[in-house]
This record gives structure tokens, C-alpha cells and sequence, in this order.
């Protein structure tokens, strides 16, 4: 009997076939296709256009099947890629201009912003996100330390957001922004239950600067 292939494409050899050569299909099977979706990275170049990744019946390397997408090239808007409506998961890490989302031709998928590396799982109806969940830290199991060149910022891009230290929040504030930039010389703080205002005390960020912040967490 011929061969068959699986959803990934990796070559199943039929019983009694290849007789002298399945050692050539193996070892393409082991060091091409099963290494390429563990550990394979392509690059996916946009040309203003959406991009649709295939998978055909060969355990040659084969885009759609690498663990690690790096979108490059011109997306010149929004653009989508499309993967094959199989169970997988990839890395994508959107190097393009524009937000890219990830999805299979049955599913909404996921919007990877520009700049960002997402992990996704195409569960061959939809993809989505890996985790969506982050546990609870008890006190002292969360530090954030000054690092480098990492800011946060409103939905229109437009003001930063920082906070002074040392300060206590309820539980799920929602933090708000001052209405206009800060003035130099003035710092960006907080009262503690959401308010953000620009003032002169000592201990916040300076208007115009921003702030990174790592995240290190103990268990």
C-alpha cells in the first residue's frame, strides 16, 4: 500500500513498502518535518497583501508545519495569515509594520500587534491565545525593577503611564489618566485607588520620561 501522511505531513510509510529504502524516508522524516515543527524557524514575508500557509503531501520542509513564524517584509495595513485548519501551535512574532492575526479559514484567530511575539494554538477550528490566565501573588512574590526603555501607554498612544513608589491598589482598579500632558519638572503619580495626577512631589516618573519594568516573579 502507498503511503500515507499525517496532519503535519510526516511521511507513514505503507506495510511492505519502500523494501531497501525506508531508511532514506525516515531519516527525512526525523531530521527535516518532526525537527521543523519542534524547533523550525521561517520567515513570512507580507507584500500588502494577507498570506495563506498550505501543507502538502511531502515531509519536505514546509512553512505552515515550523514551530516559530517571523513575520517580515510590507504589510501596508492590517493583514491576516492564514494557517491550515490543523491542531498546532505556533510562535509568531510580528516583525511587519502593521497588526497581524493569526487564524485558520474557520476562525476569527488572534491580532498580533506590531513589535510583538505571541504564542497561539490553532486548535483546527479557531486559534487562540496559549495562556489567558495569570495566578494570584501573594505579598512579596512580585518585584518590579527599573530595567530599560519600556513604557506604557493610553489607547490613543499619546501620554504615559508610570507609578510612584510606594503604593497600595484595591484590587482590580481601573487606572485612570490625567486629562493633558505633565509639564517638565512635574511626576505622574497615583493616590492609591486609581486616580492618576501630574504634581511636583518627589517620587514619581518625570513628565516626558518613561520607565521599564521587569517582572520577576518567585516560587
Amino acid at each position: 500500500m502507498a503511503s500515507t501522511y499525517s496532519d503535519l505531513k510526516f511521511e507513514l510509510i505503507g506495510t511492505g513498502d519502500q523494501a531497501g529504502t525506508w531508511g532514506a524516508t525516515t531519516n527525512t522524516n526525523l531530521g527535516t518535518a518532526i525537527q521543523q515543527a519542534i524547533t523550525g524557524t521561517v520567515d513570512i514575508t507580507f507584500a500588502s497583501a494577507d498570506v495563506t500557509l498550505t501543507l502538502t503531501d511531502t515531509n519536505a520542509a514546509q512553512n505552515a508545519r515550523a514551530l516559530r513564524l517571523n513575520l517580515t517584509g510590507t504589510s501596508g495595513g492590517a493583514r491576516n495569515l492564514i494557517v491550515p485548519a490543523i491542531a498546532k501551535q505556533y510562535i509568531v512574532n510580528n516583525g511587519t509594520a502593521d497588526t497581524v492575526t493569526i487564524k485558520n479559514s474557520s476562525g476569527t484567530g488572534i491580532a498580533v500587534p506590531t513589535g510583538v511575539t505571541l504564542t497561539v494554538f490553532n486548535n483546527a477550528t479557531n486559534v487562540v491565545v496559549v495562556n489567558n490566565y495569570a495566578p494570584t501573588f501573594a505579598a512579596g512574590q512580585m518585584n518590579l525593577q527599573a530595567q530599560g526603555p519600556l513604557r506604557f501607554e493610553d489607547a490613543t498612544g499619546g501620554q504615559y503611564v508610570a507609578f510612584a513608589a510606594p503604593t497600595t491598589v484595591a484590587t482590580n482598579v481601573t487606572w485612570t489618566l490625567p486629562g493633558a500632558d505633565g509639564t517638565n519638572g512635574q511626576f505622574l503619580s497615583t493616590n492609591g485607588s486609581g486616580t492618576l495626577a501630574w504634581s511636583t512631589s518627589s517620587g514619581g516618573i518625570t513628565a516626558g520620561k518613561s520607565i521599564a519594568l521587569a517582572m520577576i516573579f518567585g516560587f
